[in-house]
């Protein structure tokens, strides 16, 4: 349990650097398919680098966290083949670690993030009148067919998957 509480720790701290450097340093708009689709409408595109060597400091951090998150992933299954986890534990280490990953987005990026600190507005003034007046995050819909539908689905798939060997 308490690898399983690190590794969705490690998950939040990826996609948190995933997060960063797409918005702080690499600043491609196509990266932004998560963003409200009010704030996507309002977004230029940025045809200059913040600073010289943003785009590869980004890219690099980008890569550091795709790893880190796969770390979590191959990591998370060996200990369970290691282990000898039935589909239950399986299943409770995915689903824990997706539901405390969808808990700290909703908390960290929606509300503390784009609402408080305004971290999006700051990098894209444009999209400020979109994301004005926000008391909570956005796409709560989505987020929560995610965290009550399609994760513990995911979770379920990929545990059945791992109890086959």
């Amino acid at each position: 349990m308490l690898l399983t509480a690190f590794l969705a720790l490690v998950f939040c701290a990826a996609v948190t650097l995933l997060l960063v450097s797409a918005v702080a340093f690499v600043q491609d708009t196509r990266l932004f398919s998560s963003a409200p689709k009010e704030a996507r409408k309002l977004l230029k595109p940025r045809k200059e680098e913040l600073f010289h060597g943003a785009w590869t400091i980004g890219r690099v951090m980008m890569i550091l966290s795709v790893l880190m998150i796969l770390g979590v992933g191959v990591l998370s299954i060996w200990d369970g083949l290691r282990s000898d986890y039935s589909f239950r534990q399986f299943f409770l280490r995915f689903v824990l670690i997706f539901t405390i990953y969808k808990a700290y987005d909703m908390i960290f990026f929606d509300w503390f993030l784009l609402c408080r600190f305004h971290f999006f507005q700051y990098y894209f003034p444009e999209t400020a009148p979109a994301l004005r007046d926000r008391r909570y995050g956005f796409n709560l819909k989505s987020q929560l067919l995610k965290l009550l539908i399609i994760f513990p689905a995911a979770s379920a798939i990929a545990a059945w998957i791992c109890t086959q060997f």
